[in-house]
């Protein structure tokens, strides 16, 4: 676990998620037909439907591994918020998320492509906190 993305702990109670960090390259997607393989493309590859709006992402499929699944927590360095993972990225893409940016190409387009760090919430296997 990465120092600066554990969440402070003010209630005294075990934490239900471990926070990880990690360094990837970020872009930017929009709802329109032509960045998406899909006729549909406000239907994210897990079925959620994506609104303008919407705190989300889509992961490359190496970072799945690593356990950024779907509706995991997200922080991204830049934004206050947090964001879930509802989309999967093409395969090719390896190391990468894409922040979803609704149907505003021109914000999409002016974020670019960077190197951010990432912070994701795994959750911790209640098999364990039962043992501890």
């Amino acid at each position: 676990m990465v120092w600066g993305c554990a969440p402070k702990n003010t209630d005294g109670q075990q934490p239900l998620h471990d926070w990880y960090g990690h360094e990837v390259t970020a872009s930017a997607y929009n709802s329109v037909y032509w960045q998406t393989d899909s006729i549909s493309p406000s239907v994210a590859a897990w079925g959620d439907t994506l609104k303008p709006g919407m705190k989300s992402i889509a992961v490359s499929r190496d970072l799945i591994k690593m356990g950024l699944t779907h509706n995991t927590m997200v922080k991204i360095d830049t934004f206050p918020d947090t964001f879930y993972v509802k989309d999967k990225m093409h395969w090719r893409w390896r190391n990468r998320i894409d922040i979803y940016m609704g149907k505003d190409v021109k914000k999409a387009r002016e974020w670019g492509k960077k190197r951010i760090m990432i912070c994701y919430a795994v959750p911790k296997d209640s098999l364990t906190k039962s043992i501890e």
